[in-house]
């Protein structure tokens, strides 16, 4: 079943040690805090995916934030990318509340699976090619365990992650063929997920109007039309 081989995959994410650089940082920033949180008893462990085990879509970011989910626990909860993307998961419908800023506010998700490409949080946001590569087995677990019909990538570090794993995997010969751009939809061969990209909803983006809350519900609505006409397997 979905949810225990992700609980398995999960408890095995949280106790992960193969990055010395990400261990060193996040247990640091869990230790020294933000002012604002320092009544906060922060996570500072990997952040395992989260979301509707059975879902049709995932989500796909880039990695914790400092005293984002590195504090909460949870992907892209407790900071304003997370505001960003809930409102939009929520007008959308997958989502059952417009925020989230703490594990156990009761916010679910419908058919939709959050994850990242990498799940410590790195130093000035940028984590290293071998910290990447050393990830890559949760994510490809995690769609293992879920096989999604609809990828989002929140990026292109994110898109460039997935399509890593395609070619590792022999499933595409190039990922020069999938450059990223927001509201790109990419139909890739068999029953493999079709992939959507957007920018991500980081304060770099949304501050600047690169990203608008318009232009992330569209391509949400795009992903939610295209799961209406595929079969959901039970």
């Amino acid at each position: 079943m979905p949810t225990s081989e992700l609980a398995v995959l999960n408890e095995t994410i949280i106790s992960c040690r193969r990055c010395p650089r990400l261990v060193r940082y996040r247990e640091a920033v869990a230790r020294t805090k933000r002012r604002a949180y320092l009544d906060w008893d922060y996570w500072g462990k990997p952040v395992p995916g989260f979301g509707d085990p059975r879902a049709q879509l995932l989500i796909l970011g880039l990695a914790p934030a400092a005293h984002g989910a590195n504090r909460t626990g949870r992907m892209f909860t407790g900071d304003r990318s997370g505001d960003f993307l809930y409102r939009a998961l929520h007008g959308t419908g997958f989502a059952n509340q417009p925020s989230s800023v703490q594990r156990g506010d009761g916010l679910t998700l419908t058919n939709a699976y959050i994850g990242a490409a990498v799940r410590c949080a790195p130093p000035d946001n940028k984590p290293l090619p071998s910290e990447f590569q050393r990830c890559r087995p949760y994510l490809e677990n995690e769609l293992d365990i879920l096989r999604p019909k609809a990828i989002l990538a929140l990026g292109g570090v994110a898109l460039a992650a997935y399509l890593r794993i395609l070619k590792n995997d022999g499933a595409i010969s190039s990922q020069a063929q999938f450059p990223f751009r927001h509201g790109a939809v990419y139909k890739l061969p068999g029953d493999l997920p079709r992939i959507f990209a957007s920018y991500h909803p980081s304060q770099q983006n949304t501050f600047t109007g690169r990203l608008t809350q318009a232009m992330l519900t569209q391509v949400l609505r795009r992903i939610a039309r295209y799961l209406a006409t595929v079969d959901f397997v039970l």
